[in-house]
């Protein structure tokens, strides 16, 4: 990583001055934000994380005077250009040639791995991660909240397997309870074994509505239970329905999943832990945890003062498992299961915020039950979106949501006066579409609710997807108007203008960005860079043309301008998003 050498470079000189190892200083240097007012220097080393470690323990107000007395001990040297103190940091200019020749190098020799390769990623163990994401519940809409659980799943699965983690992605279905009882008696009742086959959730789910409109009715009611207990019994003819059910719900989900650039490694689901749940249940009373109130009902004690100040419900008082929520007792035996299967270091759930109670319960039981790696369990929660509405109305499906995307894509691209003539413009459409509802969705921190707009989030100008995938489209197109062959040997003298430092500085911090996202999980951090490097690139496109310059020139620009492109699309990739070629 270009960054790698600079930072080491500039540590070693720390190091003699200060008497402190470089590994410990290296963390405190950092690549300095592109600004668009000012020319800043490369890279700056923050005082006050130096003098945490020394055993000074100065004031704020010495920074300033600290950071002064430091630059005027260090020299400048072949990699350095210049040194100079600011407000408790000392700022490093690096040789503008040579940083312009390392980071292009980096850049095209890495590939898809530039900014992994990173030592700032070498402390990091590689670990075996389980992702739990997306899970919507067959025959019931698959709503807002299981898009998000999906894209931020992926983007976690994503960046876990570009930095060498191995993932395990799945997808837990609610597949088990009393509503198929319910859809059982419905299928029988309004069901049609073709459209089962064609278009099953839609199916599954008109059959669910219906059925749903008789569900008070006492008979309806007693044959739903009914055949809930052949279910449960193993009864063959029931459960051979259940199975296509599942089975063909499955099969349409891969299929939608695909347009979205998601797969799974298991389809799992409740119906899995049912007979594995009476096992947690004996562990949980064998082990003195399970307790019976007066009314019946199985609760777990998770209080400090075991005064049952806070408990989590485990069981109903008739005995079946509670349909009322995520069942923590399926949980539970998923959760042991899946530790047994794959001896994962970590286990990571992506659901929306409403269910951050279920999660604590879960892995407090867990550690309760004596296994220690419950700490090891997360839980990613995102906020709720508002407003998310096709033409036709409320989203009840997931395709309803692509099909929206594509169709008012398509159209803008239409009306827009620079579209060429595209191969494939329904694919294009999706997957620019794609990319401004991930943008959209990805800017702000997770937790966040927002309120979703169209409109905001398919403008091609601003901070959007749409902006993205044209900035890709657009650079990519210079490359093949000039000859797309590698650049390995250009002169980089040709590349001292500001508008070119600054996407080379902007290049240099690619891996920190990463890092600071494989720390907490949040994709703003890559998105807000992607979208400064579209940006920066957009105005050096305009102030270094390509096209007419002399031939050293015009090669040194298109090094860059291929360097920025690759980079973008490996940020996007990692996001889910398909760059796309053509606009």
């Amino acid at each position: 990583m270009a960054a790698c050498s600079f930072r080491r470079s500039i540590a070693s000189q720390l190091s003699k001055v200060l008497d402190l190892p470089p590994e410990n200083l290296i963390k405190s240097i950092s690549a300095v934000p592109v600004s668009k007012k000012r020319h800043v220097a490369d890279f700056q080393l923050s005082i006050a994380s130096v003098t945490e470690d020394s055993s000074s323990n100065c004031l704020a107000q010495d920074l300033p005077l600290q950071a002064q007395k430091l630059a005027e001990r260090l020299k400048c040297d072949a990699v350095v250009s210049e040194i100079s103190a600011g407000p408790g940091t000392v700022n490093f200019t690096i040789n503008r040639e040579l940083l312009a020749k390392t980071v292009l190098q980096q850049v095209l020799k890495d590939g898809s791995e530039y900014g992994v390769k990173s030592e700032l990623f070498s402390t990091v163990p590689r670990q075996k991660a389980v992702i739990e994401f997306s899970s919507p519940n067959i025959a019931k809409k698959f709503h807002i909240g299981h898009l998000r659980s999906t894209i931020v799943g992926n983007f976690i699965a994503n960046l876990k397997v570009a930095l060498g983690h191995e993932v395990t992605r799945i997808n837990y279905l609610g597949d088990w309870g009393m509503q198929f009882g319910l859809l059982g008696v419905g299928f029988q009742r309004f069901g049609n074994k073709e459209k089962l086959k064609s278009s099953p959730l839609q199916h599954l789910f008109e059959v669910y509505v219906q059925i749903n409109k008789a569900s008070e009715d006492e008979n309806t009611k007693e044959l739903a239970k009914d055949f809930f207990r052949k279910l449960e019994e193993r009864d063959e003819q029931t459960l051979s329905l259940w199975k296509q059910f599942r089975d063909l719900s499955i099969e349409e989900y891969v299929q939608i999943y695909k347009r979205l650039g998601v797969h799974f490694d298991e389809y799992s689901g409740e119906s899995f832990y049912q007979e594995k749940s009476q096992e947690v249940l004996k562990m949980l009373e064998d082990k003195g945890l399970l307790q019976k109130t007066t009314k019946g009902t199985g609760i777990v004690d998770l209080s400090q003062k075991k005064d049952l100040s806070s408990f989590s419900t485990v069981m109903r008082s008739d005995g079946t498992s509670l349909y009322i929520t995520r069942q923590v007792i399926l949980d539970l035996a998923a959760a042991v299961d899946r530790m047994n299967k794959y001896s994962w270091d970590t286990m990571i759930y992506v659901t929306d915020k409403s269910q951050s109670n279920h999660f604590q319960h879960l892995f407090q039981i867990l550690k309760l039950m004596g296994y220690d790696w419950a700490e090891r369990c997360q839980h990613v929660s995102f906020g709720l979106v508002q407003g998310m509405k096709t033409r036709r109305g409320e989203v009840i499906f997931l395709e309803d949501v692509l099909n929206e995307v594509r169709s008012r894509m398509l159209q803008n691209m239409a009306s827009a006066k620079t579209t060429k003539e595209i191969e494939d413009p329904m694919e294009t459409a999706e997957k620019v579409g794609l990319a401004a509802l991930i943008i959209q969705d990805f800017r702000g921190l997770l937790s966040s609710d927002y309120q979703f707009s169209w409109d905001r989030a398919l403008q091609s100008r601003g901070d959007t997807g749409v902006f993205l995938q044209y900035t890709h489209a657009r650079l990519h197109s210079l490359e093949q108007m000039h000859g797309n062959e590698q650049l390995t040997d250009v002169n980089v003298a040709c590349l001292q203008e500001p508008d070119a430092i600054s996407v080379l500085q902007h290049l240099l911090r690619y891996d920190e960005v990463l890092y600071r996202s494989s720390q907490d999980l949040q994709p703003k951090h890559i998105v807000s860079y992607l979208l400064t490097l579209s940006h920066l690139a957009a105005v050096a496109h305009k102030t270094l043309p390509v096209k007419g310059s002399a031939p050293e020139i015009a090669q040194a620009r298109l090094c860059l301008f291929q360097a920025a492109r690759s980079v973008l699309a490996n940020g996007m990739k990692l996001l889910g998003i398909t760059p796309v070629t053509q606009m």
